[in-house]
């Protein structure tokens, strides 16, 4: 790592620093956005519940009533849907996922106009939910400003992609996950040393921030755990290859898909109720649905737990990477290619998906049982999904710079032996 940082500080990588920077200035026009409110409209935050995981991601946003309220959240509701629709339910999303490079550009094309009509959408009903004694040109300029924001953001993210470092989407994300850090560990460090005396604050906050580290520590071994399936090709062995071929299977290959899925179903009774004002709905979703309810909590866990295994089997088919390695004439030793192949992955995947689902589970559920637990302000919490969010992309970007200035050394050692 550190051989990583002296070598990309070089000043014969001068490109990469490059867009190292204009990814840092971009992410500062994002976080200038996040405090520019909507003009004229007033939400009435004070209670987010189910709306957390959007705050969260868009920097804070969303409390502050800024244009870029939403984030790109939308965005990635629209990537799953398309994503769930082009297995095998939308013939002609089907098609386009074979269709290479021109299929999978109409396909973020279609994806995008998805995502702008779901930011609308969205907008809307949040509006119709929080904007304190609205009228329908309210709700409407909203609506249509953070819509706009959300274009703005995802362009931006464009621009990362095409011109910076790392995935710009996920960036973005990553940003607003970690501007939120330092206002939370100062109201934090205010309301302990405020709250108790001098050495059972600084006791308490020490005692959080250990388990900040360690949750960090945590999610780290878990974004780099995975299991390795060796390979092994007809006609050629081990030491014929120099390395030995395998497989990887990460312990959380759904990421933290299987949390949005879940927010998203537990928070559709909520928006209705919200949307609906009835008395009587809105007290058996209060007391049943939400994350406060011992069922709601019960059904949000199991929602995580499920949707997992849907979304790492969606990912990795292991019908087709059986069929993909009998063809290349690859198989797993001591199993037989074909169905054997097939049923071991399967085999394999549940084990490793049931570990890593439990993982994220608990993630999931960190803030809201601390909440639950603890008497400190909701802005002050232990948000297992954003550490997965920010420690995933980091290794990502990370893994990412590192093959750029591996390449480079490679290339520039063989035009040296050619001289």
């Amino acid at each position: 790592m550190f051989a990583t940082l002296k070598q990309l500080f070089n000043s014969k990588n001068r490109d990469i620093q490059k867009k190292i920077l204009f990814t840092f200035a971009v992410l500062f026009i994002f976080k200038l956005g996040t405090t520019i409110t909507v003009p004229g409209v007033t939400l009435d935050t004070d209670k987010l519940g189910f709306l957390e995981i959007v705050n969260a991601m868009s920097g804070g946003a969303f409390e502050k009533a800024s244009i870029f309220a939403l984030g790109v959240m939308p965005y990635i509701t629209a990537s799953i849907v398309i994503q769930l629709l082009s297995m095998d339910i939308v013939p002609y999303l089907s098609e386009l996922t074979k269709q290479g490079g021109v299929g999978r550009n109409k396909l973020n094309q279609i994806t995008r106009i998805t995502g702008i009509v779901l930011a609308f959408i969205q907008g809307y009903l949040y509006s119709y939910s929080y904007v304190k004694s609205g009228n329908p040109m309210d709700y409407m300029l909203y609506s249509l400003v953070i819509t706009a924001g959300t274009s703005l953001l995802l362009w931006l993210g464009d621009q990362i992609t095409q011109k910076g470092i790392g995935n710009g989407t996920s960036m973005i994300i990553m940003a607003g996950i970690i501007t939120t850090l330092p206002s939370m560990f100062t109201s934090l460090w205010k309301e302990l040393i405020s709250s108790s005396t001098d050495f059972m604050g600084i006791l308490t906050f020490a005692l959080f921030v250990v388990v900040f580290l360690a949750i960090i520590i945590g999610v780290v071994f878990e974004e780099s755990a995975e299991r390795r399936l060796p390979i092994q090709y007809a006609n050629k062995s081990t030491s014929m290859l120099g390395k030995q071929n395998y497989i990887p299977f990460k312990l959380n290959s759904a990421g933290v898909m299987p949390v949005i899925f879940a927010s998203a179903l537990i928070s559709i009774p909520q928006i209705i109720a919200s949307f609906a004002k009835n008395a009587n709905f809105s007290l058996f979703v209060t007391k049943y649905i939400t994350y406060e309810s011992v069922t709601g909590f019960i059904a949000y866990i199991v929602f995580i737990i499920l949707f997992a295994y849907l979304y790492t089997f969606m990912q990795m088919k292991p019908s087709e990477l059986a069929d993909n390695l009998n063809k290349n004439g690859g198989y797993i030793p001591g199993v037989r290619p074909g169905k054997e192949t097939e049923e071991y992955v399967k085999k394999v995947l549940k084990r490793i998906t049931l570990v890593g689902a439990c993982f994220l589970a608990l993630l999931a559920s960190l803030p809201i049982l601390f909440s639950k637990f603890s008497t400190l302000q909701t802005s002050i919490t232990i948000s297992g999904t954003g550490l997965l969010i920010v420690v995933g992309v980091m290794l990502e970007t990370y893994r990412q710079l590192e093959s750029q200035l591996v390449s480079r050394t490679y290339v520039k050692g063989r035009k040296g032996r050619r001289r």
